[in-house]
């Protein structure tokens, strides 16, 4: 986007909101659950920058993201935290690159956990790679066009007098 006089920025109001301040290995613990209950959130967020192709169009919804996750982790740190952290520090400290498969009994007891405190089951594999639809209350932003793709050209007719081909055939069989 190239910037002109005539762009006009947000304020710095607009852009600050409070951070989600959790290590690596905490967000790789939660990603799962946290994807779960902020899929709507996340939807409208990436429907929004699908449909503007404008960041500053779509600040409140990255708030709503934003709020989500905080929302979640504030549920986590009630209700799960010991369970969390021994999950989050077995990814920290099993492997380099935050493997799961070493961590899969504190895996299965943080899942437990919000399952029973959060009634939160955690995605089944493959879940977030599915196709789904997304319902929205917004209405379609106006000016947007449907891509209008030129006619196909016209085929070649069959009595076409050909030169014979220079390398090969030209009729595969």
């Amino acid at each position: 986007m190239v910037l002109t006089k005539d762009v006009s920025l947000p304020s710095e109001e607009d852009l600050t909101v409070q951070e989600v301040e959790v290590s690596t290995p905490g967000l790789r613990a939660a990603a799962f659950h946290m994807g779960k209950a902020c899929e709507n959130a996340n939807n409208e967020f990436m429907l929004c920058r699908q449909e503007y192709k404008d960041p500053r169009q779509c600040l409140n919804e990255g708030k709503a993201v934003t709020a989500c996750s905080l929302d979640f982790f504030r549920k986590i740190k009630k209700n799960c935290a010991m369970e969390f952290t021994q999950f989050a520090n077995c990814l920290d400290r099993s492997s380099c690159d935050f493997s799961f498969s070493p961590c899969r009994k504190t895996q299965a007891v943080f899942d437990k956990c919000m399952f029973d405190n959060l009634n939160m089951e955690r995605p089944y594999f493959g879940y977030f790679s599915e196709v789904k639809v997304h319902h929205t209350e917004k209405p379609r932003p106006e000016g947007i066009k449907k891509p209008e793709y030129p006619d196909m050209p016209l085929p070649v007719p069959d009595d076409l007098p050909l030169s014979p081909a220079k390398f090969g055939k030209r009729v595969f069989s």
